[in-house]
């Protein structure tokens, strides 16, 4: 297993300050910021926790890192930071192993890693938090792509959902402030950005004018010319703005892969959610992304086995993903967060069951992607490297290329067959 990149394996001491990563994409960036702050702050051989909040299995992977790095690491300073570790504290201050609990809205701040070890626990009400912070990160290890924070928090209440009580209500980054690190990231060499958040269609609605997500992809598109690629994190369905259907038709530079928040196909399950949005919307904005750029690949983050879901409810689902000709699907049982109204509805399915359409959707998704990447044998597509001879097409499609190439390379190729999931091309001229 790996996590944040670092194996389990490799957890013995070093000098630099280290994080290991659990959960989203914006995690991911996250700790990139506080690895850069806490090495400034002279933490040598530090352990940086952050924590995902989404799962009971992703506490549990937390924790059993935590004792493994004690235990590799007897005299190292292990902080715990992130959702989990925002929702409850004391749960993390109370583990023997823990050296410090840091909340998740000052984490990003260069202060906080100078402060006294002595302080164990310093969380604050994310509730009261009222900016995101701009923090530009120097680059990521691999250099393949980096993750850029536009929006933090949101404003909804999914009824499965505990991620806004670690996160707080929606924040956004000033457009020029985006552009500016978007410009320092292309200096810096990336070719491919991703713009993520935590409801990154929210976007704008806290700042001077509300701009939407589109407007602001569209300034900053303007500001940086030599930006290559963009690409967006989970998108809700109910909210593309006109600007970014505008974008959708017309912007190459936008890649043609959209991830939508799906969560489910199943109108009275969707209700119970409390999402925003039915099936028919899911279907719709499908149709429309194809119709102004036919060649849209999407994936889609589905929960399987949500309370009160019978049989017919999961293959509406299952329905939905192959009338939508959805691709990449990120597939997770419903999993009970103390807090959250769905945790309450009386009638919970069975954890088996849960598991158990869970891997019929899975199964379903690998169905989906062979048939994707079928299509796009013979085609040329300009793949941006991963590492060695690993790339990822404009779809995001992997691709294993003929020979290695530098990371975060722009590649034009030809491909010519598949590899159980993934194209096989050969680079042009």
């Amino acid at each position: 297993m790996s996590i944040g990149g670092i194996s389990c394996a490799d957890m013995t001491s070093h000098a630099e300050p280290r994080v290991l990563t659990f959960g989203c994409r914006l995690n991911a960036y996250e700790s990139e910021v506080m690895k850069t702050h806490a090495k400034a702050a002279g933490l040598e051989g530090a352990i940086i926790v952050n924590t995902c909040a989404v799962t009971k299995e992703a506490e549990r992977q937390a924790k059993q890192a935590i004792r493994r790095a004690r235990r590799e690491n007897p005299d190292a300073r292990i902080i715990v930071t992130g959702c989990a570790a925002q929702i409850a504290p004391q749960k993390y201050a109370d583990m023997p192993e823990v050296s410090q609990v840091i909340g998740n809205d000052i984490k990003l701040k260069a202060e906080t890693w100078g402060l006294p070890a002595e302080e164990r626990v310093i969380v604050n009400d994310i509730m009261s938090v009222q900016e995101t912070a701009n923090h530009l990160i120097a680059g990521y290890d691999d250099r393949t792509r980096a993750f850029l924070q536009i929006q933090n928090g949101c404003d909804h209440r999914c009824t499965f959902c505990i991620i806004p009580y670690g996160r707080g209500n929606s924040r956004s980054v000033p457009i020029g402030a985006v552009a500016e690190q978007v410009k320092a990231l292309v200096d810096a060499g990336y070719n491919e950005l991703v713009f993520t958040g935590v409801d990154v269609t929210s976007y704008g609605r806290d700042l001077p004018g509300q701009p939407s997500l589109g407007q602001m992809i569209r300034r900053v598109l303007a500001l940086v010319p030599t930006l290559p690629r963009l690409r967006l994190s989970s998108l809700d369905p109910a909210e593309i703005d006109d600007d970014l259907w505008n974008l959708i038709e017309h912007e190459p530079r936008l890649m043609p892969h959209l991830h939508l928040s799906l969560q489910a196909g199943d109108d009275m399950i969707l209700k119970r959610m409390k999402r925003r949005h039915l099936r028919a919307d899911v279907i719709a904005t499908c149709e429309k992304a194809r119709k102004l750029r036919p060649d849209m690949a999407f994936g889609a983050d589905i929960i399987a086995g949500f309370p009160t879901e019978t049989d017919e409810m999961f293959a509406n689902t299952m329905k939905v993903v192959e009338e939508c000709d959805i691709t990449f699907l990120h597939v997770f049982p419903y999993s009970e967060r103390e807090g959250t109204p769905a945790a309450k509805i009386p009638n919970q399915v069975p954890v088996p069951v849960r598991k158990a359409r869970a891997a019929a959707l899975r199964t379903l998704g690998d169905k989906q992607v062979l048939k994707f990447l079928q299509t796009h044998v013979n085609t040329e597509r300009t793949v941006i490297v991963e590492k060695g001879n690993i790339g990822r097409t404009e779809h995001f499609a992997e691709v294993t290329l003929d020979k290695d190439h530098a990371v975060g390379s722009l590649l034009r190729i030809k491909t010519n067959g598949m590899d159980g999931a993934r194209l096989v091309g050969t680079v042009l001229g």
